[in-house]
């Protein structure tokens, strides 16, 4: 885990491992947590799927995310969300950094027409 308090630099916190996929556990919770992963070209994450929405940050290089069969590329400064309940997959096209952000929190369903506030 990384200490709490102090600051870091995001990208220097992973490195690359050839042929692998490293990950880095930020900060986990009951309501949700944050994972570093590096990927060398050619790596990924298979198809899945998750109860909870996620979001995806490109800190480095290009990966292609798949969600639901759809296929879309995505770079550094770029991030993604991950419906909860869709299959999912990530592949590296280059070598790239992300910062996984998984939400495990059940989001309440909206009301057609929520209440107005007074003023």
């Amino acid at each position: 885990m990384t200490e709490k308090g102090i600051p870091f630099s995001i990208n220097s916190h992973i490195a690359y491992a050839e042929g692998s996929v490293v990950s880095k556990t930020i900060i986990d919770k009951k309501i949700g947590s944050i994972t570093l992963f590096s990927f060398d070209a050619g790596q990924g994450l298979s198809e899945h799927t998750s109860p909870y929405d996620a979001v995806v940050q490109i800190l480095d290089g290009k990966a292609v995310v798949t969600i639901g069969g759809t296929g879309r590329e995505v770079a550094s400064g770029e991030m993604i969300i991950m419906p909860a309940g869709i299959p999912h997959a990530l592949h590296a096209t280059q070598r790239f950094k992300m910062m996984l952000i998984m939400l495990r929190a059940e989001t309440p369903q909206r009301e057609k027409d929520p209440p107005s506030i007074a003023v």
